[in-house]
């Protein structure tokens, strides 16, 4: 058995040849700090710039209870990441997930595998009801990706975030699957 088939989830189609999702390991803090430092990838997030690997590997150290994190590898290169969290007493049936994918790996289908192996996940092996995210409203490749997984458009968070000197807005979006 191959690795791509080791690493295939069930129900997904076949991986590219060379390319695997696979829970995150400490060994790729170094690999995860260069990845969110990106400028492209920063700047959908709500990260601040310079992130050190010394702060990664802490929160890779000390995951919340409940938090599914993965990432994407072409041929052992780190090319997104992403991260499920569910949450916890009466919203347990719901999880957030935020994700990304490398400035120079844009556009080739890393976040539609990443964003797959999320859904599966929590449909298929947590049992959850409701995915949650937020996405700024000029991240219009996202914003599809997401629709194309079942996500909707709930509400418009004004100022959101504060980014290259301005405040940007943001959506949020679920997936209910009851």
């Amino acid at each position: 058995m191959s690795e791509n088939e080791e690493n295939e989830p069930r129900g997904r189609a076949r991986l590219p040849v060379g390319v695997v999702v696979r829970a995150v390991r400490l060994s790729d803090a170094e690999e995860i700090t260069d990845l969110i430092n990106l400028p492209g990838y920063r700047a959908g997030t709500l990260r601040p710039p310079y992130q050190r690997v010394e702060e990664v590997r802490k929160y890779m150290e000390n995951p919340s209870p409940g938090a599914l994190n993965l990432v994407v590898t072409q041929d052992g290169k780190i090319v997104g990441n992403g991260g499920l969290n569910r949450l916890s007493g009466r919203r347990q049936h719901v999880a957030s997930i935020g994700m990304g994918v490398h400035d120079d790996f844009t556009g080739r289908g890393f976040g539609r595998i990443l964003l797959g192996a999320m859904v599966e996940a929590a449909d298929d092996w947590l049992d959850i009801k409701r995915l949650e995210l937020t996405v700024y409203t000029d991240n219009d490749v996202a914003i599809g990706l997401y629709r194309k997984f079942g996500f909707e458009q709930e509400g418009l968070l004004k100022a959101f975030g504060f980014r290259s000197g301005e405040y940007v807005d943001a959506y949020t979006m679920a997936r209910l699957r009851l």
